[in-house]
């Protein structure tokens, strides 16, 4: 599998170290290039990459806002942020606009590497000190009460997808390991988040840490 990636950065010496970097792997396709959100947008519908490279400081809109229109236009285009940003304010604001993966600049190349493999997969990634924002975001939390009804409200089947969710795998890995289709893991996956109340990956992904169904 070839990964089609658009890089989005206001800087060209930026994105010209990218393009060098990730342009070498075999597996990488470097698809094009952005400089705002609105060329972000625009090149999203254009080149329709599997992945893109997204910084959040764009000097017309944000990374954040610039994710958020593009998964509505785009759902199947999946974002890693890649930015200097390291505080929550940023980390969570960037999952809840659909992005598949948060980097931080001072990352090793391996790092992204495996982020934009992941999330060209379908799968969630997180650079380990922030996934600990995470984790430490929903444990300050105390709904173990309603967190536990909600969980009984759940099939055995629903429990099963859950947790392969909450892992980061993609409806065709669960499909596969449960010996399901993809169609069908779908199903339970609209059911679970209607169920649970729940509206985004990092939010299945929290409650899962809460209930103990994954470990941080």
């Amino acid at each position: 599998m070839t990964i089609r990636l658009l890089l989005v950065d206001d800087h060209a010496v930026v994105r010209s170290g990218l393009r060098m970097l990730l342009g070498s792997e075999k597996d990488v396709e470097i698809a094009g290039e952005a400089g705002t959100a609105a060329e972000a947008i625009e090149a999203a519908g254009q080149v329709m990459p599997d992945v893109i490279l997204m910084d959040i400081g764009l000097p017309d809109l944000s990374g954040i806002d610039a994710t958020r229109e593009i998964k509505k236009r785009f759902p199947k285009v999946a974002i890693v942020a890649l930015t200097i940003h390291e505080d929550q304010e940023y980390f969570f604001k960037m999952l809840e606009a659909g992005a598949s993966g948060y980097v931080p600049k001072r990352a090793a190349p391996e790092e992204l590497l495996t982020a934009i493999r992941a999330a060209a997969t379908g799968q969630v990634y997180l650079y380990p000190s922030l996934a600990k924002l995470l984790v430490r975001d929903y444990l300050s939390q105390d709904h173990a009460s309603d967190a536990k009804s909600k969980l009984d409200g759940l099939t055995e089947r629903e429990r099963e997808v859950l947790t392969h969710l909450a892992e980061g795998a993609g409806n065709d890995e669960i499909a596969s390991a449960l010996v399901i289709s993809p169609k069908t893991v779908e199903r339970h996956r609209e059911n679970i988040m209607h169920k649970l109340n729940l509206h985004s990956r990092s939010d299945l992904v929290r409650y899962a840490i809460r209930k103990g169904i994954i470990k941080a």
